[in-house]
């Protein structure tokens, strides 16, 4: 007879995204999954593996779940500079406030941590950099055709500066960085595209 599952894996793996998300790879030990899942380690190895596989399918989760959506949304608002301003307001209050206040970006949270050197996670967080940068770049280009930038902002130019900035959004936020400083920055890099 087949051993069955007693268990949902899509509710542990949401669960563990949440665990990885606030306390990062690193200082997340396998002890610590079985706790938070109430999982024994074999449950855990037959169904994700070890802890890489199952580190690596709660990223794709996170991505699939928080951060594509989001990207869509911006890539296919076509009000351009406003479109821009709002996904840098949103992720800051999501950053700053709410039940994941302080938890940064699971996905900047792991450009910074050692996990990226696991071929797989590289594969992830580049996809996700670029899907990031061209959300931008689209709503920048709706800017550029609605005359709200400035005659020497360049869209693809412009989009990776944000990006690089969206996680510097991301990682201060985990710091603890004061959400009327991040605006400040934010505006400042905006107004400077408009110049």
């Amino acid at each position: 007879m087949a051993d069955v599952k007693h268990f949902d894996p899509d509710t542990v793996l949401d669960t563990v995204v949440r665990l990885f998300w606030k306390q990062g790879m690193a200082t997340t030990g396998i002890q610590d999954i079985v706790n938070v899942t109430g999982l024994n380690r074999s449950s855990l190895y037959a169904t994700f593996g070890g802890k890489q596989q199952l580190y690596t399918a709660a990223l794709e989760r996170y991505v699939d779940e928080r951060s594509r959506p989001n990207l869509g949304r911006l890539a296919e608002d076509d009000r351009g500079l406003p479109a821009v301003e709002e996904f840098f307001e949103n992720l800051i209050a999501t950053r700053c406030t709410g039940e994941y206040a302080g938890w940064g970006c699971m996905v900047s949270n792991a450009h910074a941590g050692a996990e990226n050197s696991e071929a797989d996670v590289r594969t992830i967080l580049d996809r996700q950099h670029h899907r990031l940068r061209a959300a931008l770049r689209d709503a920048l280009t709706a800017a550029k055709a609605k005359g709200q930038l400035g005659p020497g902002a360049e869209p693809g130019s412009a989009a990776e500066v944000l990006a690089l900035l969206a996680h510097g959004v991301n990682l201060r936020s985990r710091a603890g960085a004061d959400q009327d400083q991040l605006r400040r920055t934010i505006c400042a890099a905006l107004t400077a595209l408009t110049a």
